[in-house]
Order: structure tokens, then sequence, then C-alpha cells
């Protein structure tokens, strides 16, 4: 049991470096194996594997971002549209939880005043705003994973690959949230102040009115804070977590399994970071919430005055929507990645060069 937990512990997808190298038993020249060599394998980088098959373009190339930016708008546009109803009821519990008490309690109480049609306040707004950011966070990803790649090369690419995938997920994150702002701010203003607006067309000439430009950049700041460790959670957890499901959960290598078998996984690994995302960034997100309603308040002032208790409203529906979320948007884009043909890098593997300087190789 001890030997079992040990060897989990290692596996944890944050290691550093080096450890990481000792857990691979690649540490240097005495970790080889006394035992007969086993069969070569195949080194791969984070461009791209050398499989067998015609890709519509090349890994890296002006149309490989742009259908990821693509595949980015459909994923996140079509997800956070579907799960308005949920959405709209968590904002309302986090600005009034007094009058929602809880998810069930929320889905009755907007029955009962609104109707049907009450759940579905919002949805242009969301997908508009969301839409624009899954085109910048998933296509800017591509973009900056490349570029900073690059920057490191291709032996320390592969040693700093969670840091490298933390890094091109921020810097991404940072342009999406300014792309995602105005109408994020038009959707909770509709969404949490009955009777201020019932469409997007009607809220955004009203807001603009009354507070000018500053009515839908003014939570851009508790937005990068709810946002920018949320994806980074996102892109970095999902990374390793396809790895290591790939490593010790799959029987058999990626590079035999079926795309369909290959989409099981990515929902799977998607899921297991949604539930993570959920819980890092649940406090800027009812930041984000009480700030967009109010008037006149600040980042700062609202944290103050909800606590730490009230930024913790309504994380179960947080939990179940954004792991849902998260697992369909890595699906979906993966499946667009799969019906354009577009190059779809497996897991890493140590460079041939690294192997040799660690005498791993002759």
């Amino acid at each position: 049991m001890y030997s079992s937990v040990v060897h989990l512990a290692r596996a944890n997808p944050f290691n550093a470096p080096h450890l990481q190298l000792v857990h691979d038993g690649l540490s240097g020249p005495s970790s080889s194996p006394t035992g007969p060599p086993g069969p070569p394998r195949r080194s791969r980088n984070l461009a791209a594997a050398a499989v067998e098959e015609q890709y519509s373009c090349d890994y890296g190339s002006g149309r490989f971002f742009i259908l990821c930016g693509l595949g980015g708008i459909i994923s996140c546009g079509t997800t956070h549209t579907a799960l308005v109803p949920l959405d709209l009821v968590k904002c309302r519990m986090q600005v009034d939880p007094q009058k929602y008490k809880g998810i069930f309690n929320g889905f009755s109480v907007t029955l009962k005043e609104d109707g049907v049609r009450g759940l579905a306040k919002g949805w242009a707004p969301t997908f508009i705003g969301y839409s624009m950011q899954g085109l910048c966070k998933f296509g800017f990803y591509e973009v900056f994973k490349v570029l900073y790649s690059n920057m490191l090369g291709e032996e320390n690419a592969y040693l700093w690959r969670t840091s490298l995938y933390l890094a091109a997920s921020a810097s991404a994150e940072f342009f999406a949230d300014i792309a995602l702002a105005p109408m994020e701010a038009t959707k909770v203003r509709i969404q949490t102040q009955p009777g201020y607006a019932n469409t997007l067309r009607d809220a955004a000439p009203k807001m603009y009115k009354e507070e000018g430009l500053k009515a839908f950049y003014k939570g851009v700041a508790p937005l990068w804070m709810r946002q920018i460790p949320y994806t980074m959670m996102k892109f970095a957890c999902f990374e390793r977590t396809v790895e290591a499901l790939y490593k010790f959960v799959v029987p058999k290598p990626r590079s035999e399994c079926t795309k369909a078998e290959q989409l099981v996984v990515t929902f799977v690994a998607g899921y297991i970071a949604g539930v993570f995302c959920a819980i890092v960034s649940h406090p800027a997100d009812s930041v984000v919430s009480v700030l967009n309603k109010e008037k006149g308040s600040s980042a700062s002032q609202v944290l103050q005055r909800l606590g730490f208790k009230g930024v913790w409203k309504g994380l179960f529906a947080r939990i179940i929507m954004i792991g849902t979320l998260t697992a369909l948007q890595w699906f979906i884009y993966d499946s667009v990645k799969v019906y354009f043909r577009l190059p779809r890098p497996p897991p890493p593997e140590m460079p041939e060069s690294l192997k040799k300087k660690l005498g791993l190789t002759q």
C-alpha cells in the first residue's frame, strides 16, 4: 500500500524536471535497468509526432492557428450558451444568497418569477462573449505554446513542459478576457437585475448611457483574477492528465487507439481538469458577479463585504457547471481538430539529444 502511494505521489503532474526524470528512470546512466533493453521508444517533442496520417496543414502554420481559433469559438460559444440556466442561477445565488438559498431553490424561485423563458436570460451576450473568448483562449494558447517552446529549445521545453503550459495559457487568457469583458458585464446585469433589461439590445445601450465604457470594462481586473488561474489549471492539468492517463490507465499506446478512444481520454481528462478549475477560480467569480451588478463598487470593497464564507457561495453549482463545461469544451475542440485533420501531438517524450546527454543511448 505504501509503495503504491509513493508511486502516485511521484507521478503527480507538477513534478519538477529532475524529479520527473528520476520517476521515469532516466536521471542518469546508473538508473539504466540491469536486464535486457526493451523495444526502443519513439521520440516525440512538443511540436508534432511523426505519425502515418495525412494532415490538412503543418503544425504551427497560419492555417493551423486559424482552425484552432475556430475550434475555440465552437467549443466555448456552444457550451457556455447551453449552460446559461445553471449560470443564471449560480450568479443569483452569489449576489442574493438570502433569496436564492441553493441550486434547486434557485431554479424554483426563478421559474416561479420569470417562467421557463427566464432561464434563458443573457444567452446572447453569453454566446458572443464566450465565442470571442474561445477564439483567443484556444487560438492564442497554441500560438504561445509554439512561441515559448521555440524560445526554450526542444530539451528545456520537455523538461519544463508544465511551466510552458502554464505560461502559454496565462498569456492567451490575458487577451481572451479583454474580448470577453463587455459581454460578461452585460450578461451579469441582465441575469442579476430583474427589470433592468431582458435583451442585449436593451442592456448594452443603457449601460453605456449610465456609465460609459467603464461599465463594460470595470470587471476586467477581477475577470483576470478569475479566468487566468482557471485557464492555467484548465490547460496544464489537462495536458498532464492526458499524459498520465496514457501512461498509467490506457492499456495501449496512443498511436494504437482509435480516434473515438482518444476522444474519450480527452473528455475524462477535461472533466478532471474542470473540477480543479472551478475550485481555484470560484472566489474571483463571486466578486465579478457582485461587481457587475452594482454601480460604483470596487473589487476590494466587494471582497471585503462578502468575506471568506461569502466568496464560496454557489461552489457546488459551479463545480457541476465547470466540470461538465471543461470536459465538453476539450471534447469539442479535439473533435474539431479531428474533423479538419489538424496535427494532434501525442504526449511528449524525452528528446534523443537529452537521452544522449544523460548517457541513455549510444
